[in-house]
């Protein structure tokens, strides 16, 4: 594209970044189509604003104000963040401004590459200002890769504001390699405004992986639908914590389903706040192993017992 803006600090996008992206923002070698931001190892290599999608580089601390314009529909905006080597420790504050009557995708990926000793990470701190009857699909997949013995940490921030009949479809998945991550997400919802979210969750070997949710239904008529399907292998931790406050009529859904593998262990705490007595709110948790009757039939059409675990648990994520 013609008006990708190449910021004054001589970086350029290196291949680390490249296949990086290709995992979690579906990067094809070429520019994205309309407003996008690429963030690699704290600093913003290449930018560009679409007419009706604004992005501001931040005066006064890392990071962007993402502006949608009311009324925008169709558009997809790119803010992916990489971190390509050990030491790093990049932070960044993103805005987002979404006007009336929007539907937009946005894709937020981020992958944290090391081949070193030291820690590298990347924490995103996001802030949704949605207004009233848009809707707005997040998107963000993380992924850790390199054969470094440092750790490997991704520990996003969202901070949810819906105005009245919203609604934020929230699809995050940690595809693997991330040593430790923290998710913090919280949520107020207005009147007939809506919160979905879908989380997919993959942890091995010695990694920890901890999710907050905290969503307030303030609004006649709001809703949250709150899923996370988890897989724990070897010696990981989960810790999965979600707590919905009704105070108003409302509905509220949380679910929680694991599997456990090894040695692994997983916390699940849904909680449920019923502050009106026309708040309708349900959770659900269940937590088990690989049923031996599905590898078994797995192994029948000719799989070994590790690419019959796989499959299962492919499937069970997706």
């Amino acid at each position: 594209m013609n008006n990708t803006i190449k910021l004054d600090n001589s970086m350029s996008m290196n291949e680390i970044t490249e296949a990086l992206l290709k995992v979690v923002s579906d990067y094809d070698g070429k520019d994205f189509e309309g407003a996008f931001n690429i963030r690699q190892d704290g600093q913003c290599v290449a930018q560009v604003s679409s007419k009706n999608v604004k992005l501001k580089s931040k005066t006064d601390k890392p990071g962007l104000d993402i502006i949608v314009a009311p009324g925008t529909k169709g558009e997809t905006v790119y803010i992916p963040a990489c971190v390509t080597k050990a030491g790093v420790d990049d932070l960044v504050y993103n805005d987002f401004q979404i006007g009336e009557n929007c539907d937009i995708t946005i894709v937020a990926g981020c992958g944290v590459h090391s081949d070193g000793h030291e820690e590298a990470r990347h924490n995103g701190i996001h802030r949704f200002f949605i207004g009233e009857n848009a809707h707005v699909k997040y998107v963000e997949k993380h992924v850790g890769t390199g054969d470094g013995d440092g750790d490997r940490t991704i520990d996003p921030v969202t901070e949810i504001t819906l105005e009245k009949n919203s609604v934020l479809e929230m699809d995050t998945t940690q595809l693997g390699g991330v040593s430790k991550a923290t998710r913090n997400t919280t949520a107020t919802a207005a009147e007939g405004a809506r919160l979905i979210i879908r989380e997919r969750l993959f942890t091995e070997k010695d990694q920890r992986a901890e999710t907050f949710f905290q969503v307030d239904l303030n609004g006649e008529g709001s809703g949250a639908d709150i899923v996370s399907r988890s897989v724990a292998k070897d010696n990981s931790y989960q810790n999965y914590v979600s707590t919905i406050a009704g105070n108003a009529p409302c509905s509220g859904h949380s679910e929680c389903d694991a599997i456990i593998d090894g040695d692994a262990i997983v916390d699940a705490s849904p909680r449920l706040l019923a502050r009106n007595r026309d708040a309708s709110l349900i959770h659900e948790a269940a937590i088990g192993k690989i049923a031996g009757e599905q590898i078994l039939k797995l192994r029948t059409l000719g799989l070994t017992e590790e690419e019959a675990e796989n499959k299962i648990i492919e499937g069970f994520l997706n």
